[in-house]
């Protein structure tokens, strides 16, 4: 057969491309790469399987690329290796996206990334028992109230860290907030050290929730009541201001509100 200088141009770029494209998309880069044709819609709900905590939070702390996407990706991605029936669900997931909510979204200083990476993953679980509301309390009131990050050998061995790097972490110390800003700052006051040098602090914060976050989801699994363990519903304090300053008949002349974080770090009067 003959073929006309033209027809051998083509020939030739259309092998070079496949023979490019199969080198690009080899491997485990060619099934990340492909369209499966499954996208994840609103409200759909995939299926939790327990997870190890500290490994999860390893690949946390590893993982880089700021606190919002360590804890989401670390979870979904051991979500993905899982015997979950969904696990290819999870394994299309990109979870790039969630690289935004570094420091607060993008360095406002507005919700910690930690806590806009569990509120996002929860909302995208199966019904755990019930419980899946109590887990997102739960886990937002144990940043506001706890001494984070942990830096107890055990956690640090487990993570791959370094009691040399635990000097970089400075203080831990309570954030009494949900928001980045104040979660810095109180850490900022305690180790007498700038935000620009928050970095391994940080990424421990971020294996820390982590391996909470795995921990109440296994437990909520289960079928242990999240909200029977301590420290995990909002305090007394709370509890009053949401008497009057409700979200559906608040006591006039009371705001309605609708919230769960601590009252007390930012407003006074009243009570307090």
């Amino acid at each position: 057969m003959k073929m006309n200088r033209r027809d051998a141009l083509h020939r030739i770029v259309g092998i070079s491309s496949v023979a490019a494209g199969a080198t690009l998309m080899g491997g485990t880069a060619m099934a990340a790469g492909m369209d499966t044709g499954y996208k994840l819609q609103p409200k759909e709900k995939l299926k939790y399987v327990p997870l190890d905590p500290m490994a999860t939070a390893k690949l946390a702390y590893e993982s880089g690329n700021g606190c919002m996407f360590q804890v989401f990706h670390s979870v979904v991605t051991m979500l993905a290796r899982s015997e979950s029936v969904d696990a290819e669900k999870f394994a299309s997931i990109p979870t790039a996206l969630a690289a935004y909510g570094f420091a607060g979204v993008v360095g406002q200083g507005t919700i910690c990334g930690n806590l806009n990476a569990i509120g996002m993953l929860v909302n995208i679980l199966d019904d755990i028992n019930g419980q899946n509301s109590a887990v997102v309390d739960a886990t937002f009131r144990y940043y506001e109230h706890e001494n984070l990050p942990w830096s107890n050998k055990e956690f640090v061995d487990g993570i791959g860290s370094t009691e040399e790097k635990t000097a970089l972490v400075g203080s831990s110390s309570v954030a009494n907030s949900i928001l980045c800003h104040s979660s810095i700052s109180n850490w900022s006051r305690e180790s007498g050290l700038p935000f620009v040098k928050k970095g391994e602090r940080c990424y421990r914060l971020s294996a820390t929730m982590a391996y909470v976050l795995v921990e109440l989801l296994n437990k909520a699994y289960e079928g242990q009541k999240i909200t029977e363990l301590d420290g995990t519903t909002v305090s007394e304090l709370t509890k009053q201001c949401q008497m009057c300053h409700n979200a559906s008949e608040p006591m006039t002349p009371a705001a309605s509100v609708k919230t769960n974080m601590e009252c007390k770090t930012c407003h006074t009067g009243h009570f307090f």
